[in-house]
């Protein structure tokens, strides 16, 4: 009987402290007088994320409320207290002048449990360095220039499929085509592999699994909270975030494709290229490598479709803007002698505003996360302190539509990317790619291929909207990126 009532005892004495605990890290920026809302005693500030609202709403509402109230406002990122940053001047400290301090972005990753888990997004500190030097050369013009006809080869075979779907019927449904053409563009650079998910679309397994490991979670709501409050328990807990087959599925085609190209000493001037090269210079690992390029894969093909399928959704609406867009791309294509090639995207000058346009009022990565590897005040501000280990948020996507760093924000307006206004605007003005060391490395690509892809199908279709056609768009709730549940339903003709 007193051993149980020993144990009782610190049962509840240990139940005590924690909830205590709990609560003041609840209390964390009320008691400092910061401006923040009250947060949930479970999800924090994300109340209500993925059931009442999208990770987009929480980011917009939460920016729109407490803009011009100070540099930032307290956020609770689960239990644990982090920031939203509400000035483009800290923004600016955080990305670039004190990066050294905000390097990692703090996500949950478990390289020994979770291979995939050690792709370069997700990898922070000496790792993250280390990854970062290897991958350095990968994206250059260069090697941009030796994949771009096989991105070519893609687009070609995309419109002809397209123009299949528009001769059955002019009402397209535009968003699933163009997730079927980004996997194979991808699919083929980043593991030599024809893919076939423009030809077979219901059974190809590229789109189905990349699909399946972007947008499926393994773990529910408690699973999730462990894993983003708790990261030393869960790596204890052998946690894994990529879901099996998944995993299954990327770590068997790196294998093999790496097997078949230096039995058969093969060389396609791929990203895959670039992976075995690093592998025999540096020591990437198969697994290492099979991490890349998974993030290649399921980053690239998911944002790229997403931002092509947003533009023409706006372009249908705009028949003026469509039209320049369509006399560029005609002339640049009727210059190369009906093809596009490298040197020539550089003439694209005008489509390069639409997209530019599009990511900022659809920015994809609605916010950039960082992680506060140091005690760090506010210069200017000694009352706004970001305390080591703290979540920061930069929310990205509601800036792009703040009244005060663009005129008629809710507006598409490509000129907003004239030479001229971008030489006047600060960088951190429009962040879809992010900025400073830690910017997205696959920038380059992902540009490229939405160019081919728009350039060619504005080129041969005129897009213009139907009754299907959702206006306004909603938004899923159930991403962190900024995506759609239903299609995007635009009438098309040839032209």
């Amino acid at each position: 009987m007193g051993v149980f009532i020993y144990v009782l005892t610190a049962v509840v004495v240990l139940v005590g402290y924690l909830g205590l605990k709990w609560r003041r890290a609840l209390q964390y920026w009320q008691n400092l007088g910061i401006p923040c809302e009250e947060p949930h005693i479970l999800m924090g500030s994300l109340s209500g994320v993925q059931t009442s609202r999208s990770f987009c709403d929480v980011w917009m509402e939460y920016y729109n409320k407490f803009r011009g109230s100070g540099p930032f406002a307290g956020f609770y990122w689960f239990q644990r207290p982090g920031i939203l940053v509400l000035d483009t001047s800290l923004a600016k400290l955080i990305l670039i002048k004190e990066f050294n301090k905000f390097t990692d972005r703090g996500f949950y990753h478990s390289t020994e449990d979770d291979p995939l888990s050690g792709q370069l997004f997700l990898l922070d500190g000496q790792k993250w360095k280390s990854m970062r030097s290897k991958l350095s050369t990968t994206f250059t013009s260069g090697n941009m220039n030796y994949m771009f006809p096989t991105v070519v080869k893609v687009g070609h075979e995309f419109i002809a499929v397209f123009g299949q779907t528009m001769e059955k019927s002019p009402i397209v449904e535009v968003k699933d085509i163009l997730a079927r053409f980004t996997p194979d563009v991808i699919g083929t650079c980043a593991f030599g592999i024809e893919c076939s998910s423009l030809k077979d679309p219901p059974d190809a397994e590229f789109r189905v699994m990349g699909r399946r490991a972007v947008f499926e979670q393994r773990h529910g709501t408690i699973g999730i909270v462990v894993i983003n409050c708790f990261q030393n328990l869960a790596r204890r807990l052998h946690m894994k975030i990529t879901i099996e087959d998944a995993e299954h599925f990327f770590l068997r085609i790196v294998r093999e494709t790496v097997f078949f190209r230096e039995q058969n000493n093969i060389r396609r001037n791929d990203f895959m290229d670039q992976l075995i090269d690093l592998k025999n210079s540096v020591s990437l690992t198969i697994l290492e490598m099979a991490a890349q390029a998974f993030v290649f894969f399921g980053a690239g093909f998911e944002t790229s479709s997403t931002t092509m399928g947003f533009a023409l959704y706006k372009l249908a609406q705009h028949q003026d803007i469509q039209d320049r867009v369509r006399i560029e791309c005609q002339e640049v294509i009727a210059n190369c002698n009906g093809e596009l090639t490298y040197e020539s995207m550089k003439d694209l000058v005008y489509l390069d505003q639409v997209i530019s346009e599009t990511l900022r009022l659809y920015t994809v990565l609605p916010v950039l996360n960082r992680e506060c590897l140091e005690d760090f005040v506010v210069p200017d501000n000694p009352k706004y302190v970001i305390k080591k280990g703290m979540p920061v948020l930069i929310p990205a996507g509601a800036m792009h539509r703040d009244e005060n760093l663009y005129p008629n924000p809710n507006t598409f307006d490509p000129d907003n990317f004239s030479a001229d206004r971008v030489q006047e605007r600060d960088s951190m003005e429009w962040l879809p790619f992010g900025e400073g060391p830690r910017n997205c490395i696959g920038m380059r690509f992902g540009q490229m291929q939405a160019r081919v892809g728009l350039a060619f199908l504005i080129n041969e279709f005129k897009f213009s909207l139907c009754d299907q056609t959702t206006i306004p768009m909603v938004y899923s709730k159930k991403t962190f990126l900024l995506t759609i549940d239903t299609g995007i339903f635009l009438k098309v003709d040839r032209v």
